[in-house]
């Protein structure tokens, strides 16, 4: 059994085993600050019975007008509680925040070649809306990966009924244009 509570800055100290899974993005403390500070409501831990963190969301809603939505900026469930129902659990949570927020839509950005995860959200509603070119960087070194392209996939919410939310006028944009629209 699990409880979905608030994320809190202790968390910051307890989340290692959920991060170092290769599948999870990692950001520095002041990422995760900045999230506690700006969108409380939007950051939320499943713990375990004995207080072990099981999986985590942070997002945040952001827009103007019809393009007011939510965004889920990260989600991730350690790899022993994968396969339960922990995201969807808490992908759920986030767009109950989205409605009482009174957003269109919630959306989220994936790497192209995560198909587990496109998967995965396709079954909890999502659909492609677009892909973003060279979204995830992928460094200067030697041997390092190259630059990947992001699907940024959507779901429409109450607010939205018609679904308008997710045509999207470009299907294909770069990466400079995603805050110009």
């Amino acid at each position: 059994m699990s409880i979905l509570r608030p994320f809190t800055c202790k968390d910051l100290f307890k989340f290692n085993r959920v991060n170092f899974d290769p599948l999870t993005e990692n950001y520095g403390i002041s990422f995760y600050l900045q999230y506690l500070l700006n969108w409380p409501e939007y950051c939320t831990v499943a713990e375990g019975p004995s207080g072990q963190i099981m999986g985590y969301i942070l997002g945040k809603s952001e827009g103007q007008g019809e393009e007011w939505h939510g965004h889920v900026t990260t989600l991730t469930v350690s790899p022993q509680f994968r396969r339960l129902g922990m995201a969807h659990t808490l992908m759920n949570e986030l767009e109950k925040i989205s409605e009482n927020q009174k957003c269109y839509f919630v959306d989220l950005f994936v790497r192209v070649s995560n198909d587990v995860a496109k998967t995965m959200y396709k079954s909890f509603g999502y659909s492609i809306y677009r892909q973003i070119v060279e979204y995830y960087a992928g460094g200067n070194a030697p041997h390092s990966p190259p630059d990947e392209d992001a699907y940024d996939m959507r779901k429409a919410l109450s607010r939205d009924p018609e679904g308008k939310s997710l045509i999207a006028k470009k299907k294909v944009i770069k990466t400079t244009e995603l805050f110009s629209n």
